[in-house]
This record gives structure tokens, C-alpha cells and sequence, in this order.
């Protein structure tokens, strides 16, 4: 591959924030790797990458499963040669569920999706730029407000995200001797259908339902882009991009 060329890869790559990462990260300059459960939907944002003169391949996995994750990223090596960039992306959202209602199952999925996910991503990734020469790169997780400050009733959802601040700390430590670097963007309100709600009313510390402000998720993927073109002498260890007037600061 010429040295100028760019790998990334994207979970959850066939909508929302995701699928708006990877367009902007192929009108970069980036060659990507689209990954997520279903094929159709990362054709898609395929299509709408090739038709911006962009290069995208599909690599259909489950990232709550290790092998279809290792299947995935194999594949990845072998169609590109090597890997830059990771945006761990893929997760589920939670609800709002009162802790004495949780199911144990319930908390399994949100666990397998949000947490175990982008360590078995994390962790492909982490391998494949290990060994790869010139060796390293940059892993950069979805993390969320919640990694701060949790909604009511959403056990599960505030601990996975609160995790993966963990895990990425972890490995930007882990990762300096192999030129590895990683950071978290944590997003608050991106405009896309899974934020949609907010515009009737969302649940608030004090009981009531209030409508949210959402910003455009194109400022999430030129973030996301941001951080992925920094040299991997810099990193963004943690960055945060909400809609200004969302009650974030100063919550509850």
C-alpha cells in the first residue's frame, strides 16, 4: 500500500452517528472498514461514500461476539494491509428502566453490546497495530455524557459508558510502547433517529419530561475526524461535544 494511504475502521457503521463518522472520515482521505450487524445498512453508507468519489469495504460482524469480531478484523488485514484508525463506535441504548425492574438479562445485552463490545473491537484493533510496520495507531471510543453524569433509571447504560472511560485509559497507557494512542469522545445529544425523542420530552432528575436541545451529527463526525488526523505524537485523551443548550452542565 503507498505510505499515504489511511485505514480506518467504524462500528455501527450502518447508521446514526456511526454511518456519519465514516462518510466524513472517507471524505478525509480515510480508505474504511464499516462494520455492524447487518449487511444492507453498511451497503449503504457504502454507496453513499462511493458516490462522494470515497473507498469503503463491509465487514458484517456482531461485536458482542469474539469470534465474529476476530473473523472481521482478519479480514480487514487482509483486504487493507494494515489498520490507523478505530472509531469504536457500535452500542445500544438502554431506556429508562427503575433498578428494581432490571433483569439480569436485560443488563447481560446492555453489558455485551456497550462494554464487552469495544473491548473485543479495542482489543482486535490493538493486535492488528501491534504487529502491523510501521507499527501503531489510534483507537478512539464512543464514550457519552454518561460517562459523567448518568439519566435517571439507567443503571446499565451509565456503568458500561463509565467503563469505558476505564478502557481507555488503559490502553493509551498500555498502548505508548507500541506507538499506540487512544481517546474517548463523549457526545451528548447528536441529531440522528435514536435522539429523535428528545424532541417530545425526556425524563430529568427532578421527574419532569423536558424536551432537549440536539446539534447536527456532523459535528460529531468532523470531531471524530479531528482526532483521527492528529499525529500519533498528540492525542485527545478525552474530548466532549453536546448541543450547547442541553442540560448537561449543571444537571439535575
Amino acid at each position: 500500500m503507498p505510505a499515504s494511504k489511511k485505514f480506518a475502521a467504524v462500528t455501527g457503521a450502518g447508521s446514526g452517528i456511526g454511518r456519519a463518522a465514516a462518510v466524513a472520515l472517507a471524505n478525509a482521505g480515510f480508505t474504511v472498514a464499516l462494520l455492524g450487524r447487518r449487511l444492507e445498512p453498511l451497503l449503504e453508507t457504502k454507496e453513499l461514500i462511493n458516490v462522494a468519489g470515497g473507498e469503503a469495504e463491509a465487514f458484517p460482524a456482531d461485536v458482542s461476539d469474539a469470534a465474529s469480531v476476530d473473523q472481521a478484523f482478519t479480514r480487514i488485514a487482509e483486504t487493507f494491509g494494515r489498520l490507523d484508525v478505530l472509531f469504536n463506535n457500535a452500542g445500544r441504548n438502554a431506556g429508562a428502566v427503575p433498578l428494581e425492574d432490571y433483569e439480569v438479562e436485560f443488563w447481560n445485552d446492555v453489558v455485551a453490546t456497550n462494554l464487552t463490545g469495544v473491548f473485543l473491537c479495542a482489543r482486535a484493533a490493538y493486535r492488528l497495530m501491534k504487529a502491523q510496520s510501521p507499527q501503531g495507531g489510534r483507537i478512539i471510543n464512543n464514550g457519552s455524557i454518561s460517562a459523567h453524569s448518568p439519566r435517571p433509571n439507567t443503571i446499565a447504560y451509565s456503568a458500561t459508558k463509565h467503563a469505558v472511560s476505564g478502557i481507555t485509559k488503559s490502553i493509551a497507557l498500555d498502548g505508548r510502547a507500541f506507538n499506540i494512542a487512544c481517546g474517548q469522545i463523549d457526545i451528548g445529544n447528536a441529531a440522528t433517529s435514536l435522539t429523535e425523542r428528545m424532541n417530545k420530552g425526556v425524563l430529568q432528575a427532578d421527574g419532569r419530561l423536558a424536551p432537549e436541545a440536539r446539534m447536527d451529527v456532523a459535528h460529531v463526525a468532523n470531531a471524530v475526524v479531528h482526532m483521527a488526523g492528529l499525529p500519533l505524537e498528540a492525542n485527545v485523551l478525552n474530548m466532549t461535544i453536546m448541543a450547547s443548550a442541553m442540560p448537561f452542565v449543571g444537571r439535575g
